[in-house]
């Protein structure tokens, strides 16, 4: 029963931390990044689409991303999509491809973005930390139901503590990784 609890947790920890690595690959570095298109939209003779799902899109090189719709009357819809956006990109067009040129990110926004990252790292502590707390909480049940004795109770947590540690360490990693990412030039 520990070893339900204890697997439950881990799995519960797992789903944060990818769920915080994928939020993470929206924040825009000084690279290009096909991850960062992702919830990017278009109208698609009236249906939003994903704009992987209408074009081939491709990094070229480390700061440019292009797209090549697979018809040419989505240009005007793909730039229309890529201005609404939050991305702060502007889309350039030959007819043919759009391109996506990504200047290089000043110091203070560096910055900015090294405070967000930092933020989403704590939330997804706080979600690692949430997971532990119902573990713990099972735990207890099982224990209050005489399904398991006080060591093993004891026992428990301390296996639970130790899974949440790791995802802590892991999570701490992974923010020490995108800072170093975003403030090299």
């Amino acid at each position: 029963m520990i070893a339900d609890v204890k697997s439950q947790a881990t799995a519960g920890m797992t789903k944060a931390l990818e769920s915080f690595k994928r939020d993470l690959g929206k924040v825009r570095t000084g690279r290009a990044s096909l991850s960062l298109l992702d919830d990017l939209r278009v109208d698609y003779y009236g249906t939003p689409t994903p704009i992987n799902q209408v074009g081939a899109m491709a990094v070229p090189e480390p700061r440019l991303i292009t797209i090549q719709p697979w018809e040419k009357n989505l240009i005007g819809e793909i730039e229309k999509a890529i201005l609404k956006s939050d991305l702060g990109l502007n889309p350039s067009s030959d007819g043919q491809i759009i391109r996506l040129v990504f200047p290089p990110l000043t110091e203070e926004r560096r910055k900015e973005m090294v405070k967000q990252v930092k933020r989403m790292g704590e939330d997804a502590k706080i979600a690692v930390r949430n997971v532990r707390r119902e573990a713990n909480d099972s735990l207890k049940k099982l224990e209050k139901d005489k399904e398991i004795s006080a060591d093993d109770l004891k026992r428990g947590e301390k296996e639970v503590q130790e899974v949440t540690d790791d995802y802590v360490a892991r999570i701490d990693q992974v923010i020490a990784d995108k800072e170093k990412d975003l403030m090299e030039i």
